[in-house]
């Protein structure tokens, strides 16, 4: 008999856990920059040593950051679950918590990528990029990240996956950033939905929506530990 498939949406709430730091929580400031200035193609144009010293501090900080309890709750739901893993975040805490599909949506700190073929993606790990790092074909590496204004190209797949979904989790997003946001809306109307937050999303009334107002590391281990004591 094959496994049910739980797909997990994921936000920056789960990472604040971990002491990762989310613009959204200051005013529009991140580490005390306009967000535009250091996530935007426009302010990539405008300075581009600031937008990789920026991403080269998150880099560091993310790598010394350990999962939370809410992240070795969703990789212990492999054990009997089909899981697939969409997050917004672009830290590897899913994965250094065990989760072995992973899907980012808007990019991930430890690759780099031409600023001319975005097809040219290489794995970076925590080293930082610098002006004059390039791209097999002589192209400055920015972040491999989805900075605002620009497309998002996992969104395809992540709608997909939701569409197979027999349960659908959300934890830690404020369902504010789109196209992420739309999601919850791709899950079939008979799926379970269960939203995992201390400040509850303003969402529309729809079935079997389920509403959780804890924090991560507690909210998610309750619910996986009840999901995985239904399956023998």
């Amino acid at each position: 008999m094959s496994k049910q498939k739980i797909v997990v949406l994921t936000g920056a709430g789960i990472s604040a856990e971990s002491g990762i730091s989310t613009f959204r929580d200051s005013d529009g400031l991140w580490e005390n920059h306009d967000v535009m200035e250091v996530a935007s193609p426009e302010g990539w144009q405008k300075d581009r040593a600031l937008v990789l010293e920026f991403y080269n501090q998150r880099r560091t900080h993310a790598l010394a950051a350990q999962p939370n309890e809410g992240h070795l709750a969703l990789a212990r739901l492999e054990a009997k679950y089909e899981v697939v893993i969409i997050t917004q975040n672009i830290d590897d805490l899913h994965e250094k918590a065990g989760s072995s599909n992973v899907l980012h949506l808007h990019g991930e700190l430890g690759k780099a990528r031409s600023t001319t073929n975005p097809e040219l993606v290489y794995d970076w790990g925590n080293k930082p990029i610098n002006i004059g790092d390039k791209c097999e074909k002589g192209s400055q590496l920015r972040p491999h990240i989805v900075w605002f204004g620009e497309a998002v190209p996992m969104m395809t797949v992540a709608i997909q996956e939701t569409h197979s979904a027999n349960l659908f989790i959300v934890v830690g997003t404020s369902l504010a950033v789109y196209p992420a946001a739309g999601l919850l809306d791709e899950v079939d109307t008979d799926v379970p939905k269960y939203i995992i937050d201390p400040r509850m999303p303003d969402v529309r009334a729809r079935p079997h929506l389920h509403l959780i107002e804890e924090k991560g590391s507690v909210g998610v281990p309750t619910l996986v530990d009840k999901l995985l004591a239904k399956v023998s």
